[in-house]
């Protein structure tokens, strides 16, 4: 039986696929112009993917529709929740209390607000996520469930056949996320790192036989440790020098495994004074930055503007950069902004390819 819109939106949202869930409800634009539960789950949807901006303008549209919704309410308070504008969340708390007055989420917020509502702690739960206690709920994650399940199993078969095979086994390269072994480098890989044939063009990083392998291994440490901006940048090294093919093959399947964080996770954020010193050492590296936005562009499906990266207190700027999204998004230019982003160039010219922007009325 076919599924509508919604349904598939809903199902991805429960699985934390908010990108994949925006993408579905705004391919049903047209069909849903004037149904507030549309505007709510695509409002909600941005709310998780950190695009504070978007999520309240659709937060916005559904209010043209209905003003009792108790996920609309709930929506609207933690945006203005992580803003730090306490009062007006609580205004909305409080309406929730009196469509719902037995609704956890509300009273959970309200004291929250009442022992630790200073700014600095709301800041410190934003960059946590720890914030998302206080968004609609989406449920079980149905693929926690599943992979906890089938990990039961394994385990139980692992224990069982384990000692069958534990005197022939080699040791792969494990870690906290996934088996590489298929990826890791041979002898013959490791004693002959370098490539013979350089016609193809001059290599920017030119490495010894043990720079490369040494570069490679970090790369999988750094991807095994959660670290995937320092991972990204050696596979950047190795890709960019006079590495073998094979090396360079596995680098790149290396890259597909690493993931697109989130406000809350990435782990580190290069400097942009650093990216512009040797920007092909940082391409694909996603970063947070602060500051403010001039000359915007935008469209109804792209936003286009300068980034001037550390201005946000009108004192010093570290670097400008382009920044664009492909999507519509809301920035405040007479205010500081934070945007998440990835590294990119075109026609020699840094790029930031905009992800999900935050900005506070107390930035």
């Amino acid at each position: 039986m076919a599924k509508d819109v919604l349904d598939l939106a809903w199902k991805q949202m429960c699985r934390r696929n908010f990108g994949q869930a925006i993408k579905i409800l705004e391919s049903g634009a047209d069909i849903y112009e004037e149904n507030s539960d549309y505007y709510i789950m695509l409002g909600t949807a941005c709310l998780y993917a950190g695009d504070m901006g978007t999520a309240y303008a659709y937060y916005q549209k559904a209010r043209k529709i209905t003003l009792t919704d108790v996920n609309l309410l709930i929506g609207q308070a933690a945006i203005f929740l992580r803003r730090g504008d306490t009062e007006k969340a609580l205004n909305y708390y409080i309406e929730v209390l009196e469509l719902e007055p037995g609704n956890q989420t509300a009273k959970d917020a309200m004291e929250f607000i009442r022992v630790h509502g200073d700014y600095t702690t709301i800041c410190r739960w934003v960059d946590t996520g720890r914030i998302q206690q206080f968004f609609p709920k989406l449920g079980v994650n149905p693929d926690k469930v599943l992979y906890a399940f089938i990990g039961v199993l394994f385990c139980v078969a692992g224990c069982f056949f384990s000692w069958n095979y534990a005197k022939n086994r080699t040791r792969p390269v494990t870690g906290p996320r996934m088996d590489l072994s298929s990826i890791q480098l041979s002898v013959d890989e490791k004693e002959k790192a370098q490539s013979t044939d350089l016609s193809s063009g001059a290599c920017h990083y030119l490495l010894s036989n043990r720079e490369i392998t040494q570069s490679y291994e970090k790369a999988l440490e750094y991807f095994q440790k959660g670290d995937d901006n320092h991972a990204q940048m050696e596979i950047n090294r190795l890709l960019n020098s006079n590495a073998a093919l094979s090396i360079k093959q596995k680098a790149n399947v290396l890259m597909t495994y690493l993931a697109v964080p989130g406000f809350d996770t990435l782990s580190f954020s290069p400097d942009i004074k650093d990216i512009e010193k040797d920007p092909e050492l940082y391409l694909d590296c996603y970063v947070i930055w602060n500051g403010r936005v001039s000359d915007v562009i935008e469209t109804e499906n792209s936003y286009e503007a300068r980034f001037l990266v550390g201005y946000e207190t009108m004192k010093n700027i570290d670097g400008i950069v382009n920044v664009k999204f492909s999507s519509k998004i809301s920035i405040e230019s007479d205010k500081p902004v934070r945007i998440l982003g990835k590294i990119n160039k075109e026609d020699g010219n840094l790029v930031l390819d905009g992800l999900a922007v935050y900005q506070s009325v107390n930035f």
